[in-house]
């Protein structure tokens, strides 16, 4: 009985000893299937990455740029005023103005100079801040000063400045306010320029939306084109 069992324990040991390599076949089977699977999947992935970076960074940009370009090209080139050859200006970035000659346009707070186009930005001064209040006596008092027979209520425009910094508009109001001014150190009549303000007047959009604006650059190059 011991010799049997002893016999039987050398042939378990041995069926152990034979199973071993096929166990380890079958470990190394699985790992290169998944190393497989593993690659598969990251070449997958990378061809997506480069269809979608060439898709969105190349092909999109391009057609975008294409279809402004073919469409609104105007607008797309940044809606740029051009006169005698020279780029004046863009129709949707406020220029100053404090010569009387000329309509002035509504204050900006950018720094580090007005109406920086890399720098859109209010003042973020509250409504009862000193250095507002004195900001805006100190644009009142230039406006009279500019105009002193001009005892009309000064339109809020004129004196604060908006929260982008970069109107090119002024109200209908602010435009009418100083009228009387241009007229008369241009030695034109008020009703040619009122004329021109009209002109240069744009409605809401789409009939409702936002509020009557007059260009202020729009209209001063119209005041210069006019040789007073």
């Amino acid at each position: 009985m011991a010799i049997e069992a002893t016999l039987n324990h050398v042939d378990g040991g041995t069926e152990q000893a034979s199973d071993r390599p096929e166990s380890a076949a079958q470990d190394a089977g699985e790992q290169a299937s998944r190393m497989r699977r593993w690659l598969r999947h990251a070449r997958q992935a990378t061809v997506l990455l480069v269809i979608m970076m060439a898709l969105t960074g190349i092909v999109y940009p391009l057609f975008i740029t294409g279809v402004g370009q073919a469409f609104f090209h105007h607008k797309a080139n940044g809606s740029l005023i051009v006169r005698n050859g020279q780029v004046a200006g863009s129709s949707l970035i406020g220029q100053p103005f404090s010569d009387p000659r000329y309509f002035w346009s509504r204050p900006s707070a950018t720094t580090p100079y007005p109406y920086d186009g890399g720098a859109s930005t209010g003042s973020n001064l509250g409504p009862t801040n000193p250095a507002l209040l004195k900001a805006i006596t100190d644009r009142i008092a230039a406006l009279r000063a500019a105009d002193p027979g001009n005892t009309a209520p000064v339109p809020i425009d004129l004196v604060t400045a908006s929260g982008s910094g970069l109107d090119p508009d002024i109200s209908p109001a602010a435009a009418e306010y100083q009228v009387a001014r241009v007229a008369r150190v241009r030695g034109l009549s008020a009703g040619v320029v009122q004329k021109l303000v009209a002109q240069y007047t744009e409605g809401r959009q789409l009939g409702f939306l936002g509020e009557p604006r007059v260009n202020v650059l729009g209209l001063n190059l119209a005041l210069d084109a006019l040789g007073h």
